[in-house]
């Protein structure tokens, strides 16, 4: 549902901010940038880890679909109808 996508994309972004700012500011105390990398790195997992699965607090208004209607009509109008031919030039 949108809402549910809604959702995970904001606690993705957010998870990503934080883990940014949080490995920057470590990275810059530490003087390692590496350290900066890891921390992005295990906020993207984590984020990932929360909001790629279906879990169930994303599916929460689920949308209503048009109901399924016959075939058999359209298949007999489709049979009735004569081939077009093409006239030669």
């Amino acid at each position: 549902d949108y809402k549910g996508q809604k959702l995970a994309e904001q606690i993705f972004q957010g998870i990503i901010l934080v883990s940014a700012v949080i490995g920057f500011i470590y990275g810059y105390i530490a003087e390692q940038f590496g350290w900066t990398v890891y921390i992005v790195m295990a906020g993207f997992a984590l984020s990932c880890l929360l909001t790629l699965p279906p879990w169930p607090m994303y599916r929460r208004n689920p949308l209503k679909w048009l109901p399924v209607q016959e075939s058999g009509t359209e298949e007999k109008k489709a049979a009735d109808r004569k081939p077009k031919r093409h006239a030669k030039s």
